[in-house]
């Protein structure tokens, strides 16, 4: 059984008992101390997983790193010898001495008599205490915001796992204690945290986890008010239903989206990539020009960016990405001149954009090129080509899907070479270990 050493009492007090939470801690105190005492060489300490269990163990022989020990000792405001000292004997009730001493100064005290002085400043410093300060939660915002730059060139087999941890360490700290506004902050970075994991388990092809992941992201975000981060949880709802091609829904699911707030500028891509790809999808042309129409009144009216925004961002949409949705909405409604003039519009940004937007968007115009009155069959394969080559290392299931499609429509023309060769890119393009559990996905 682990020792009840004044350390373990210590981090279970302040809920620091889980590794990432602590050592999220004891670097923090590592950089404060380094600024304080002018040695900057606390600041890069860090602790393994598996010096953390001997520490709590209490299995310790000796004491650990002087360095170590003096940020401890910053930490959690007791000496190294304290902390780590076996207790030999018991106080009343078999709480051990260094505890009762711990408790003494004020650690998680229970007085008897709840008017006294003592008991009354003793609650008011468990209510106001906090296990996640400033720094905490610039970290943990500044690492999500770091994840939506990188995800559209390194997708979401190497970013999918940071995550994770950050989704697990502030679920961590929400079961410690905080005041309102930092609380409030940390409910805010795990509906964020749990709405990515949403959208790239859309990207793999997990409908039901992107699902749940969503939903966590909507319910998080409702409970402290946080309107900016519901209509775009609600969003990844619906970019979910659409590609698990529950068209109906991921329409109806955006459409309740956009009525809670219609001004808001998240509001553009409920309409973008939400309602008027999945009305194209259901035949509406009309629906389609007009929630088109919309967005694009919507993006003047805030002013949005013009070129592509990240697609997992959760800032509004920019006027290029709103237009490159549409592009897919008009595809679907078989709106052929549409899709060409506004593929052209927005040819240079897409082409200094990242892989997925220009696969994409080559995948919808090479499509297209086959519904024309007189279809372009070899520049439409050249593009097709293009594409698989665009996305080869970072595959989604956005990309399966349309180079999939765009395969079954050259069917037609199945004796011509443009086709056989993309035919092949295509099966060579899907059965890489990357990409083979999409396309699996995909075939069920």
């Amino acid at each position: 059984m682990p020792k009840e050493t004044l350390f373990r009492y210590r981090l279970r007090a302040r809920h620091l008992t889980v590794y990432e939470a602590f050592v999220a801690q004891f670097q923090r105190a590592a950089r404060e101390l380094a600024e304080r005492e002018e040695e900057p060489r606390l600041a890069s300490l860090t602790v393994s997983s598996r010096q953390f269990d001997r520490w709590l163990s209490g299995e310790l022989r000796g004491l650990p790193h002087p360095d170590a020990c003096r940020v401890l000792e910053y930490m959690l405001a007791s000496s190294a010898e304290e902390l780590f000292a076996v207790p030999q004997q018991a106080s009343a009730g078999g709480v051990p001495s260094s505890v009762a001493a711990a408790a003494r100064s004020g650690a998680q005290v229970e007085p008897a008599d709840d008017e006294s002085v003592i008991a009354i400043v003793t609650r008011t410093r468990q209510l106001t205490a906090t296990n996640a300060d400033d720094r905490t939660l610039e970290f943990l915002r500044s690492s999500l915001d770091g994840v939506v730059r990188r995800y559209d060139r390194e997708g979401p087999k190497s970013t999918r796992g940071e995550v994770r941890s950050l989704r697990r360490l502030v679920h961590t700290l929400l079961d410690g204690h905080q005041p309102p506004r930092v609380r409030q902050e940390l409910f805010r970075l795990a509906a964020r945290a749990a709405g990515l994991l949403g959208y790239m388990a859309v990207n793999v092809g997990d409908y039901g986890l992107a699902e749940a992941y969503a939903t966590e992201a909507r319910d998080l975000s409702q409970v402290i008010g946080d309107v900016k981060t519901e209509l775009w949880a609600r969003g990844t709802l619906s970019f979910g239903y659409y590609y698990a091609g529950r068209y109906a829904e991921a329409d109806a699911c955006a459409a309740a989206a956009v009525e809670m707030a219609p001004e808001n500028a998240q509001a553009i891509r409920l309409l973008t990539n939400g309602r008027a790809r999945a009305l194209g999808k259901m035949g509406d042309r009309e629906g389609v020009e007009r929630v088109i129409g919309h967005a694009l009144e919507l993006s003047a009216a805030h002013e949005v960016a013009t070129g592509l925004t990240p697609c997992i961002s959760f800032e509004p949409y920019g006027y290029a990405r709103t237009l490159a949705n549409a592009v897919t909405a008009y595809l679907s409604a078989s709106q052929v001149d549409q899709v060409l003039g506004t593929a052209e519009r927005i040819d240079g940004i897409v082409e200094d954009s990242d892989p997925w937007s220009r696969c994409l968007v080559r995948l919808d115009v090479a499509t297209a090129l086959l519904r024309q009155p007189t279809p372009d069959v070899d520049r439409s394969m050249q593009l097709g080509r293009e594409a698989l080559a665009l996305c080869r290392d970072v595959p989604i299931t956005s990309v399966w899907q349309r180079s999939r499609d765009l395969y079954a429509e050259a069917l037609e023309w199945r004796n011509r070479e443009a086709v056989r060769d993309y035919g092949d890119a295509l099966r060579m393009w899907s059965s890489q270990p990357a990409a083979l559990p999409i396309a699996r996905a995909g075939a069920l």
